[in-house]
């Protein structure tokens, strides 16, 4: 658990100027309201709070000062920690999932990036603000109580509550947070395929069965909820009965003074949450187990250490490829060889199975062959940095996604310095254009999730021209007209015939339509291509 929950601290690191400033802040504030209890002890004691109004006044205001800046420096720096670790995760994901998910859940990333990573506050928060006061606490009491005996066992309750209890706690809740954090996760992938998949379940009037599973999954959530807010709450009440033992301790003192015991009820005031606090850090610590096993994920293709050069030429060629996705899968390539001029344009022809996905993916460097090996140029992609490999290579496929955004947005997803010129151009080629000029914002235009403002047909045309406004000399089209009918697929490849001109086209599909411009067709068989006669 601690080693967990170390390296994402050490991923504050950038931020460490701001972490400190919020306990050095929270550690003012806590004097503040120590000294302002002690005074009003000493100034009660002797019946002199009319002759000491201005240090009442000046703590009580430096009080509430101190305790605001605590809350928003230390908020901040929160927030800004909290950022720093969700684009680190979103980058480790991004670098293992060129190719997508895989066999990861969307639903459950999506609680990884949001509720595991929101969950991690509570260690800055709730944790290390109050105990550095805690620290500077025990040594402050212990030497302003007197006699020794009573600095002794208030002492030791305080040890208690601030340190022991909030240890224990988080021991007896780490099942516990464990258990939350996965009924979390488990009732985020339930309501998202709900979702999802809305249309689906209405049509086989499936509403109540999903409505169900997500019932159950939040009950799951609830109880794990209730189980650790019961130990969150035992941790509370035996703190407050430790911190109610020392104030009864100074009251029964033969030399017990009010001074003594304003401070030992301020001193427990500032600790008090840090049981409760002690039992959410299994929370906490589950979180960040999560969050660090989800961006460790190994990087399916990684990089070479000491990268070649990149070739000047773009033929692209599979030289004795084998693969297999698991190895307890069977094989899609055995011995695949297949060339591809630069400028050529080649059609792979297959049904659905026969590895034309994977054929793209091996040449994106999302997966490697087990055996064999994929040249661009005369250089073998494996001694080449993947994203000088994607910047050769433009792929379009038949779940290309039009993101929930501006059609410029989408756009510049391609290519994010092109101007305004060149988005125009790169819709012009795909021949959309006019349908974005007649739209009242033009390129702000919101496209909606998916692209839902659109048909298939023009959803189609706006992905095909943000893989054009791409200067990559290798087109990749994995299915580009999946879904589209058959007036809508040949007006999409005449447009394709026209707009590809001078760059390697290679139209992978499971039938031709024949309007498609082609220099080569293969077949995909057996592991195999071959070619075939047209």
């Amino acid at each position: 658990m601690s080693g967990d929950l170390l390296r994402i601290l050490g991923l504050w690191r950038g931020r460490a100027a701001w972490l400190l400033a919020g306990i050095l802040v929270s550690v003012l504030g806590l004097m503040a309201s120590v000294g302002l209890m002690a005074v009003s002890g000493a100034a009660l004691a002797v019946g002199a709070l009319l002759t000491v109004p201005f240090a009442l006044r000046l703590l009580g205001v430096a009080r509430v000062g101190l305790r605001y800046a605590e809350r928003m420096v230390t908020h901040a720096a929160m927030f800004r920690a909290l950022s720093d670790v969700r684009v680190w995760f979103f980058r480790k994901l991004a670098a293992g999932s060129a190719g997508g998910l895989g066999f990861r859940r969307a639903g459950d990333l999506l609680a990884r990036l949001v509720g595991d990573v929101e969950a991690l506050d509570g260690l800055y928060l709730r944790i290390l603000v109050p105990l550095a006061g805690a620290l500077l606490l025990l040594p402050v009491l212990v030497s302003l109580i007197d006699p020794p005996l009573l600095a002794f066992d208030v002492g030791a309750l305080f040890v208690l509550a601030a340190f022991v209890l909030p240890w224990s706690a988080a021991r007896a809740a780490r099942d516990a947070g464990t258990a939350l954090s996965r009924a979390a996760a488990d009732l985020r992938i339930a309501a998202l395929d709900a979702l999802t998949g809305l249309r689906e379940v209405r049509a086989f009037a499936a509403e109540g069965r999903m409505l169900a599973l997500v019932q159950a999954k939040e009950a799951a959530l609830l109880s794990a909820q209730r189980a650790l807010a019961g130990r969150t709450a035992l941790a509370g009440a035996v703190a407050f009965l430790a911190g109610q033992a020392a104030i009864l301790a100074v009251l029964t003192a033969a030399s017990g003074s009010l001074v003594t015991l304003f401070l030992v009820v301020a001193a427990f005031e500032a600790i008090g949450g840090l049981p409760r606090a002690g039992a959410l850090l299994g929370h906490a610590a589950a979180a960040a187990r999560r969050v660090l096993e989800a961006a460790d994920a190994p990087v399916p293709v990684p990089d070479p250490a000491m990268p070649a050069a990149m070739p000047s030429g773009t033929r692209l060629r599979f030289e004795g490829v084998g693969f297999r996705w698991l190895p307890d899968r069977p094989a899609v390539f055995d011995g695949l060889t297949l060339d591809i001029p630069a400028g050529a344009r080649v059609a792979l022809l297959g049904p659905s199975g026969v590895g034309k996905s994977t054929l793209a993916a091996l040449a994106l460097k999302v997966a490697a062959p087990s055996s064999g090996r994929v040249l661009l140029g005369e250089t073998d992609i494996g001694l080449l940095p993947a994203a000088a490999v994607r910047a050769r290579i433009v792929w379009l496929s038949q779940a290309t996604h039009l993101f929930d955004d501006t059609i410029r947005a989408n756009l510049l997803l391609a290519a994010p310095e092109a101007t305004d010129a060149a988005l125009w151009a790169a819709l012009e080629a795909a021949r959309i254009a006019d349908v974005v000029r007649a739209l009242p914002d033009g390129l702000d235009t919101w496209v909606g999730e998916g692209g839902a403002r659109f048909s298939g047909g023009q959803g189609r045309r706006l992905a095909l021209a943000r893989a054009l406004l791409s200067e990559a000399p290798i087109l990749i089209l994995d299915e580009p007209c999946a879904g589209l009918d058959a007036a809508t697929e040949r007006e999409f490849l005449s447009v394709l015939n026209d707009t590809a001109e001078g760059r390697t086209v290679v139209l992978i599909t499971h039938r031709l339509v024949g309007v498609e411009r082609l220099d080569r067709i293969f077949r995909l068989s057996g592991g195999k291509a071959v070619a075939a006669a047209w």
